[in-house]
């Protein structure tokens, strides 16, 4: 019997991506991923045997890992956090008693886009995907409306697509009830990885322009501020101001 480990490789650089993570994909014998993923770890596992589908594959993938798992060594892998709208759950609920499941995390969105425009994520905060495949749309806005009077940070992820091109404004309308016009938004586009692009603006001047699929929205709580070009939301500390 094999052994299925579930990895999340982060942003998508392997310098990004866990040291475990690092030495399970060079262990096990077969890798299975969506077709973008395979290619960010191809200097990790040129000597394996893949297999990989593209969008809307992803049960397709984990039931072919699973039965590849019976005799073999295999890594499922995801972006980001594996357990993160990652597929650590969809194997779960599929997996059989005899299957050996390891989940390996890795860094999520929020995370590298917080690092990016500095502390945003420092108090309570919360990730909604805006994509309604999965979820029903009444149900997002419910969230989003929630977590936003409770005075969450918000992590929008997959917050713009061609098929969704108004999720995002109704989003920020949303929140915009809860919020003053001079709330920190932070975009950040291909977050730690080739491609990075990052903005700060404010709830009251946002705008959606440079937003897509590949961006991650966090929008701060009510104590959320800009200082020097940093994004930070306090914990609360008090600090001593010096004199």
């Amino acid at each position: 019997m094999g052994k299925l480990y579930v990895i999340g490789i982060g942003p998508g650089g392997l310098d990004q991506m866990s040291i475990k993570a690092k030495e399970v994909l060079e262990k096990v014998q077969v890798v299975v991923g969506y077709i973008k993923y395979i290619d960010m770890v191809k200097p990790l596992i040129r000597d394996k045997e893949i297999y990989s589908n593209g969008m809307k594959g992803e049960e397709a993938r984990c039931i072919e890992a699973l039965k590849l798992s019976e005799d073999k060594d295999v890594a499922v892998i995801s972006t980001g956090d594996s357990g993160i709208y990652g597929m650590a759950g969809l194997i779960l609920e599929l997996k059989e008693n005899n299957h050996d499941v390891e989940v390996i995390p890795g860094i999520t969105a929020s995370s590298a886009a917080g690092s990016v425009l500095g502390a945003p994520l420092m108090h309570d905060n919360c990730n909604i995907s805006l994509s309604d495949l999965m979820t029903d749309y009444e149900l997002i806005k419910k969230r989003i409306k929630l977590a936003a009077e409770g005075d969450f940070i918000i992590s929008l992820y997959n917050p713009k697509s061609k098929g969704r091109p108004d999720y995002l404004k109704g989003a920020i309308e949303i929140i915009k009830e809860f919020r003053d016009d001079s709330t920190p938004i932070g975009i950040v586009k291909n977050a730690l990885r080739d491609g990075q692009e990052a903005y700060l603006t404010t709830i009251g001047e946002f705008t959606d322009e440079k937003v897509d699929m590949m961006s991650i929205v966090i929008i701060g709580n009510s104590q959320s501020y800009i200082k020097d070009g940093f994004f930070i939301t306090p914990r609360g500390y008090k600090l001593e101001q010096k004199k």
